[in-house]
């Protein structure tokens, strides 16, 4: 058997390592704009060989595919989903595992992702609008600010997924800050407009919406377009610095388990969010008429409003998320694919090791707003002394030269896992391999040493508990999804009813 991979980060090296783990002993084919060692290593191990080349233009991934003769290909990250990878190499007949352009849209746009779960009715919504202009936005926002609730206090992003950047928080509570907040939802609304112009594969460019509090979690699930398989619970941690202070970053490390829940959730709210996230695939297939066949997850928070709530959706496999779900997998990666393919995933049963994991991601400094400083830098790191301690290491942003050296590309450096009877024992375990990864040219490197530790998890317990105290009240009074809001001159009103007739009105 032969695979092709594509993408060159941390969550393609755990692919690729799962991949050549199977049974079945393929020959590990990749294709990755960096040159990724830990992947260049399998391929080698395999018989395969590694190709540095884009990653989103569907004819290099076709040719390849067909240069190689392989009997399936798998995608790593979402923007080949976006670029119909998928759907070229479906008319070539090459099975992939990846979500075709159509499907994926519930990842690429946020926007349709909303107006999606609203057309369909389907649980974990929030409040929103899409602008195609900041001047519109901005209109909007200064008109109801006074009067409409959930405008007050709201998420500004990026109307198109662009790999978690741009997203800002803003609660509007306090009178004599008030200016100074609409100043500043002002100023990101143009910046967003700015970035999106990066973007020109989706009309609307800024998202506004209710802002809501909880815990956050992705649930990653398998999908033939029929059957959803979900794995376990897995928390990332995007925030740049310990206790989530700082620039929102890629994910800077992730706990799951043990189990299928997360020690702050329960199984009721996992079976919801599984739920959810098949209304979603449903919804996506019946809109398009396309069938989904890869990986689909949300990215969810348990709310007061609507309990397991969705933030967004991915089409893919999440980055460092992949690691946690990938390393407990017992059943045969490949096995599921070729179950995916055939349409056949109701006949797997997807088996999991009751262990918890800890991922944490080291990054140069620069990282996440000024990556070219984070860029070229020589790296030496000790994986045997990694592994002697108990850990695994995962190679991310990097690059393999021909002379053997490894320099950074700009992004997370590398991923590091580790096992054990508890989140903390596991926490504690990467902290001791952390010294082993280094720059040699003096540039300094960062990573948050919080992830899995007691104080952090004590956290994620409270808030967890808050929330659930508040949504089980909802849901026994039957307020579930309702929201009320008092408009001058009118009184209380339903906003709703004011988002389906629209905000312009």
């Amino acid at each position: 058997m032969k695979i092709l991979g594509v993408g060159s980060g941390a969550r393609e090296h755990a692919i690729a390592k799962k991949l050549s783990l199977s049974i079945y002993n393929p020959k590990i084919y990749w294709i990755g704009e960096n040159k990724n060692p830990g992947i260049v290593r399998i391929c080698m191990k395999s018989g395969g060989e590694f190709i540095q080349g884009s990653t989103t233009d569907p004819e290099v991934v076709s040719s390849t595919a067909k240069r190689f003769n392989v009997d399936f290909v798998f995608i790593g990250p979402e923007e080949p989903n976006f670029h119909a990878v998928p759907d070229h190499l479906e008319r070539l007949k090459i099975p992939c595992i990846g979500a075709n352009r159509s499907v994926a849209l519930i990842e690429m746009s946020k926007a349709e992702m909303r107006r999606l779960q609203w057309e369909y009715d389907i649980p974990g919504k929030l409040l929103f609008q899409t602008f195609k202009s900041a001047e519109e936005a901005y209109l909007v926002l200064e008109k109801y600010a006074d009067s409409l609730t959930w405008l007050q206090n709201v998420a500004l992003k990026p109307a198109r997924q662009a790999g978690g950047k741009g997203v800002k928080v803003v609660e509007d509570r306090q009178i004599y800050l008030h200016e100074e907040k609409q100043k500043f939802k002002s100023k990101h609304v143009s910046w967003l407009e700015g970035y999106m112009r990066g973007y020109g594969d989706i009309e609307d460019k800024i998202l506004v919406e209710e802002n809501v509090w909880g815990p956050e979690y992705t649930l990653q699930c398998f999908t033939d377009g029929t059957t959803v398989l979900g794995m376990p619970m897995v928390q990332d941690n995007k925030n740049a610095h310990e206790f989530d202070i700082g620039t929102e970053t890629g994910g800077m490390g992730s706990i799951s388990g043990p189990g299928m829940c997360l020690p702050f959730l329960t199984i009721r709210e996992y079976e919801d969010s599984i739920r959810i996230i098949g209304k979603m695939v449903s919804a996506i297939q019946d809109k398009t008429g396309k069938r989904y066949h890869g990986v689909v997850a949300g990215q969810m928070m348990l709310t007061e409003v609507e309990g397991p709530t969705i933030i967004e959706m991915y089409s893919r496999l999440g980055d460092p998320e992949a690691l946690n779900v990938l390393h407990t997998l017992k059943t045969d990666l490949v096995e599921v694919c070729l179950a995916i393919i055939d349409e056949r995933l109701s006949k797997i049963r997807l088996e999991f090791e009751d262990k918890a994991v800890v991922v944490k991601a080291i990054a140069p400094k620069g990282y996440p707003d000024n990556r070219s400083l984070a860029i070229g830098h020589p790296v030496a790191v000790d994986e045997a002394k990694v592994s002697e301690i108990g850990c695994e290491l995962f190679w991310a942003s990097c690059n393999l030269h021909e002379d053997g050296r490894i320099t950074t590309a700009g992004s997370r450096l590398v991923e590091i896992l580790a096992e054990g009877e508890t989140l903390p024992v596991a926490s504690a375990q990467i902290e001791k391999a952390i010294p082993y990864v280094k720059l040699t040219d003096g540039w300094g490197l960062f990573h948050r040493s919080d992830i899995g530790s007691e104080a952090l998890l004590k956290r994620r317990e409270e808030l967890a508990e808050r929330v659930r105290r508040l949504y089980l009240y909802r849901v026994e009074k039957g307020t579930v999804g309702k929201r009320v809001d008092w408009l001058p001159g009118v009184g209380k009103v339903d906003p709703v009813s004011i988002l389906k007739n629209g905000l312009r009105r």
